[in-house]
């Protein structure tokens, strides 16, 4: 094997990472340019290509054609983010997980979604409410729009038998996505589920997963007081 097919992009940005820690790439400096790095870690131009890339998209550098590369100044630094499914968010606490389908129904979705997502007057979307429980107390209430013009199979699936959440990630492939977090009060049907008074407040997820131009769904989820979220950066 030679020595550049030995070469990933993975260490080249393990040694791009130590330049830029160590000063050796200063803030607001250019780099060399992809060739003469190449030439430097012994690989192609390609795989340089491919490492600094991952590194402007994790906020490290500043690519601009014809411009070059530099190294940001105020790098931001990225959280990382996965949909979790709720079933094993529950388990992996230790306690007993239990689902409830409270809501099926096609119609049309609410206006603000339907102009966001641009859809015609004519178009029904498959609406789910869901509420999750961990040792038999209400964990989260799950608020689902799905598109079934791209996702057709869920409106055959059984939702009273597995949860829209987990058949979602299960069947919905998404190119990518939005989420939203915010607080809310609960309002008389929320606080019904959740066991709570009238206008506490709520931690609130929105989630919008998209397949490239299509929409595939928009969640929103109701968590019960004192739930958490962690991320890494």
């Amino acid at each position: 094997m030679s020595l550049k097919s030995s070469i990933s992009f993975q260490d080249v940005k393990v040694e791009a990472r130590r330049k830029i820690a160590t000063r050796q790439w200063p803030p607001g400096d250019l780099i060399p340019n992809e060739e003469d790095l190449a030439l430097e870690f012994g690989c192609s131009r390609v795989t340089v290509n491919r490492a600094l890339r991952e590194l402007a998209e994790s906020g490290l550098l500043d690519r601009r054609r014809k411009a070059g590369t530099r190294v940001v100044v105020n790098p931001i630094r990225k959280a990382t983010l996965s949909i979790p499914i709720t079933r094993h968010e529950i388990e992996s606490r230790g306690h007993k997980y239990r689902y409830a389908l409270l809501l099926r129904a096609v119609t049309a979705p609410p206006e603000p979604l339907a102009r966001a997502w641009k859809l015609r007057d004519d178009i029904n979307l498959l609406h789910l409410t869901s509420l999750h429980f961990a040792d038999g107390q209400p964990f989260v209430i799950e608020d689902s729009w799905i598109n079934t013009s791209v996702v057709k199979t869920a409106l055959n699936a059984d939702f009273t038998a597995t949860n829209a959440n987990e058949w979602l990630v299960q069947n919905a492939p998404f190119s990518h996505g939005d989420i939203t977090f915010s607080s809310a009060c609960a309002d008389q049907a929320q606080s019904g589920h959740l066991k709570v008074t009238c206008g506490t407040a709520l931690f609130v997820i929105e989630r919008v997963t998209w397949d490239q131009k299509k929409p595939i769904t928009s969640v929103r989820l109701h968590y019960a007081p004192g739930y958490q979220i962690r991320t890494t950066l």
